[in-house]
């Protein structure tokens, strides 16, 4: 059985995927992608069958246990899996929940980083996120909450 690849597409712009990204996405016979990726990504796995299953928010949309079962159905049937997920998949990306689905049914994975979101903003805008003496960290929150309003 051939291990599923979990990899970050970055934070909008295709040209974003990392080198490894691009290269597993073009071995990947099925790819299970998020809502938010572009769309030319998927020039990147010309035969492969891509499968829509992301989230907006707290609306209408693919549940978490209906990916993690096409994720393990389609591993178990022997195809070349990647999980196309926006930014990072490590950055509130339910990457956890995934990994242990597939641990569960003994299936190996993979997980290539992506370039987050937060990442991209500062870079777009020629700003760092950390400054010596002054800003020496960063924290990612979600400003998600049930029912789609952001706090504030």
């Amino acid at each position: 059985m051939k291990p599923v690849v979990f990899i970050g597409a970055g934070p909008g712009a295709s040209d974003l995927i990392t080198m490894r990204g691009a290269q597993r996405l073009a071995r990947a016979e099925i790819v299970l992608h998020d809502a938010l990726i572009d769309p030319t990504l998927r020039e990147l796995a010309p035969q492969a069958m891509c499968v829509d299953v992301g989230k907006r928010g707290f609306c209408d949309s693919t549940g978490q246990a209906r990916i993690n079962a096409l994720l393990v159905k389609h591993a178990q049937d022997g195809r070349a899996v990647v999980r196309l997920k926006g930014g990072d998949p490590s950055v509130f990306g339910r990457l956890e929940e995934e990994l242990e689905a597939l641990a569960a049914a003994n299936i190996e994975s993979e997980v290539v980083p992506g370039v987050t979101a937060a990442i991209a903003a500062a870079a777009a805008t020629l700003r760092p996120l950390t400054r010596r003496g002054s800003g020496r960290s960063v924290a990612l929150t979600t400003a998600m909450i049930p029912g789609g309003v952001s706090p504030g």
